[in-house]
């Protein structure tokens, strides 16, 4: 009876871990308070060996460990202004680099290209690649565009930090392995009424579900940490110059768009009015007949 009570116990505290559970970016306290009670003999023995590694010697420096390290999602973006007739060239040898240098280092994201219209065209290319080798690979890219004609008129650099959300999500991903683990020796044991039993299995399904959402995250940021995205864009041309003959220009070449536009009204007119004009005409020359039939009557 008093064991019965105590595995009651453990499998109450246990389903208590597993109720809504935050997204692994969202700040707050873990529920599942009660895994700190006991840790794993391998975490202990992790934990005292970062204690002694802890212990500097006076005059030595800290090593901060890569794992401790800042976690920093990387995006660059390049800009190309080249010939119209040159994009979809340049376009297909960096995608050709790209893929030379391997699924490891380097991948094809998306790939985009506007036909040309008159002196108009433009591209985009987007690039995953390792993170080491990103800024250098960029520079390649560069140099393909350059040997085409190109001018990079355009470069940015952008990094997000995931190194808080990475680590709550492996810290809240170990803990419901703990969970899980528990959970699973309560049914193991068969301790409990068959009430308790079903809310355990229930409780497994559930923590199982957290454990996949969790490994989703941590693989997807992981993910991002270790490939840098490269957005690749292209356009013909020249910026339009202003000055007085600036909007002048507009207007020419806006002038076919107009007379299109008006000759798509007057086609639009005259398909509404044609119908409508001669269903008119049919009831007016009704109308006159039988008015002449009355006169004629009279």
């Amino acid at each position: 009876m008093h064991r019965s009570k105590i595995s009651a116990g453990l499998l109450a505290l246990a389903l208590a871990g597993c109720g809504s559970a935050p997204a692994p970016d969202a700040a707050g306290p873990e529920t599942t308070v009660d895994i700190r009670e006991e840790a794993p003999a391998t975490v202990k023995a992790q934990s005292a060996g970062e204690a002694k590694q802890g212990e500097a010697k006076p005059g030595e420096a800290i090593a901060v460990s890569a794992a401790n390290g800042p976690r920093i999602a990387y995006v660059y973006e390049y800009g190309y202004r080249l010939a119209a007739e040159r994009i979809p060239e340049v376009q297909r040898s960096q995608a050709d680099l790209c893929e030379k240098q391997g699924p490891q280092v380097c991948r094809i994201l998306d790939m985009k290209q506007n036909g040309s219209e008159g002196r108009y065209a433009a591209g985009s290319l987007a690039l995953a690649v390792a993170a080491p080798r990103a800024r250098a690979f960029g520079a390649q890219l560069g140099k393909l565009a350059g040997n085409a004609g190109g001018t990079q008129v355009s470069s940015a650099i952008s990094g997000e930090d995931l190194s808080k959300q990475i680590v709550d999500t492996e810290a809240r991903l170990r803990a419901r392995s703990v969970l899980r683990d528990r959970l699973m020796e309560v049914l193991a044991t068969r301790k409990g009424t068959v009430a308790e039993l079903v809310e355990a299995e229930r409780g497994v399904a559930q923590v199982n579900e957290e454990i996949d959402e969790a490994r989703s995250w941590l693989t997807e940021m992981q993910g991002r940490v270790n490939f840098s995205r490269v957005n690749l864009s292209y356009e013909a041309g020249s910026p339009s110059e202003g000055g007085f003959l600036s909007p002048i220009r507009s207007a020419m070449g806006n002038v076919s768009t107009v007379l299109g536009t008006i000759f798509a009204v007057v086609i639009m007119l005259l398909a509404v009015a044609v119908p409508l004009g001669l269903i008119g005409f049919a009831i007016r020359w009704a109308i006159l007949s039988w008015r002449k039939r009355l006169g004629a009557k009279d």
